[in-house]
């Protein structure tokens, strides 16, 4: 069953403008220290921060919330697997909000995709509830 779906359009340009303001400031308010060292080994720096910025605006909506209801910036946070895939982890607000939108006998699954074509990156989330296997 699916529990919620978001998605998010970031502008790289806009975000390698904010990263040229305020840098540190702005890495540190926003993402995990993964997602720093993620993006900072990257060719594309501002691209790898564009797409996790949209997967987190996208995560908050999939959550129902928005991110005006309490959501801090890293209660979401984006890692990948070995294969690259994204993956979606929350915790703390983001947390307590995805357990409380999971039915009794259900597991919250979150699929998350990322893609950018310059000036352009987007995300797309969807929670999944699936049956707890007994």
């Amino acid at each position: 069953m699916i529990l919620g779906i978001g998605t998010d359009l970031a502008n790289i340009e806009r975000i390698q403008g904010t990263l040229d303001r305020f840098g540190d400031r702005f890495r540190n308010r926003v993402f995990t220290q993964v997602e720093q060292r993620k993006a900072e080994r990257r060719k594309d720096v501002a691209g790898t921060y564009a797409k996790r910025w949209a997967a987190k605006e996208a995560c908050s909506k999939a959550l129902g919330t928005g991110l005006a209801m309490g959501i801090a910036w890293k209660d979401m946070s984006v890692s990948n697997l070995s294969t690259g895939q994204p993956v979606m982890h929350v915790t703390g607000w983001a947390r307590e909000r995805l357990d409380e939108m999971t039915p009794e006998g259900f597991e919250a699954v979150i699929h998350v995709t990322l893609t950018d074509d310059h000036p352009w990156a987007q995300a797309f989330v969807v929670i999944e509830a699936r049956p707890v296997e007994r």
